[in-house]
């Protein structure tokens, strides 16, 4: 009979609940420094939160000559004008701050620039967001991401039960602060592409996570008797080899994303890299051990299963 490749061993005994103080100390220095950087250093927010003009230009004869473009572009008086090189030399990136005047005085900054480029350099994108619409744009992500977090704790609430509720979402909590702080640690831009790899991170973590706590409940209801640790080590290690796997093969396919894909979808690609990594950490080490500290109880399933019986015998 055939039988499947074997990518990750089987009946791991990973003492992941004895190595928790350890774990957890350093995921609470890694999101102690994540959040001193975002009060000090802060994000670098991109066009979309900013405001400002963007263009994606490509020379028709040659590489991009960044120094003469800088030179060439910083006599139209424009302000902060930001040029980044991209994967290709014929490719750049040009930023313009946002303008004062509004949106009027935004286009007609932007008009400015497509004269000043020529008919040697195409112009293969532009986008122009307004000072009104960026603040809008901005408090739009942020309370996506906040009751992306609340439904997800409700969920998870009447999925199971508060304690599991409350250990998922610190879990959560963690994964997307340290990704949001690895961001502002490299400087790179934050804008939408960005909230909305979070919003994906957040929905995968939390699978994650859900499947190691279902093991768990399980197994509360299994092992009456078995020690509480021991029965979440064993939990853990029952879904080590799908949570390893899984976590691969996602990994690739966004790893593929982020060294074919372009440029427009580049920081979506690596906040998902970064965030897949933190959040199979954090569904290994971090939501079992949290889920032991805030007090699972141990006669749970017994009386679930008991209200259960009632209410179907009535």
């Amino acid at each position: 009979m055939f039988k499947g490749v074997d990518f990750f061993p089987h009946g791991t005994k990973i003492p992941v609940l004895e190595w928790r103080r350890f774990c957890v100390s350093i995921s609470l220095i890694a999101t102690v420094l994540a959040i001193a950087l975002l009060s000090t250093k802060g994000l670098n927010f991109g066009i979309d939160f900013k405001g400002g003009s963007l263009f994606e230009i490509q020379t028709k004869s040659g590489n991009v000559d960044i120094a003469e473009l800088r030179s060439q572009l910083g006599e139209l008086d424009l302000g902060e004008v930001q040029i980044q090189g991209l994967d290709e030399p014929t490719d750049a990136l040009i930023r313009v701050e946002q303008q004062d005047g509004g949106e009027e005085a935004q286009q007609a900054a932007a008009d400015k620039v497509q004269d000043a480029l020529g008919e040697d350099i195409e112009i293969r994108r532009v986008e122009i967001v307004g000072p009104a619409v960026s603040g809008e744009l901005q408090q739009a992500g942020i309370i996506a991401v906040a009751a992306a977090i609340i439904g997800i704790l409700l969920y998870i609430w009447f999925r199971f039960e508060w304690q599991f509720g409350v250990a998922a979402i610190l879990a959560l909590v963690h994964d997307i602060v340290i990704t949001v702080g690895f961001f502002a640690l490299l400087g790179f831009d934050f804008g939408l592409s960005e909230v909305a790899a979070l919003l994906t991170l957040a929905g995968y973590s939390i699978n994650d996570s859900v499947v190691v706590f279902d093991r768990i409940r399980e197994n509360l209801r299994r092992y009456k008797k078995f020690p509480l640790v021991d029965l979440l080590n064993l939990s853990i290690n029952e879904m080590m080899s799908r949570t390893v796997i899984t976590s691969a093969t996602t990994f690739l396919a966004v790893l593929a994303l982020y060294v074919f894909g372009t440029e427009v979808i580049r920081g979506f690609s690596f906040a998902m890299l970064f965030g897949i990594l933190i959040g199979t950490w954090s569904s290994i080490f971090i939501a079992s051990p949290f889920l032991l500290w805030v007090g699972v109880k141990r006669d749970w399933s017994g009386a679930a299963a008991k209200s259960g019986t009632a209410a179907g015998r009535a």
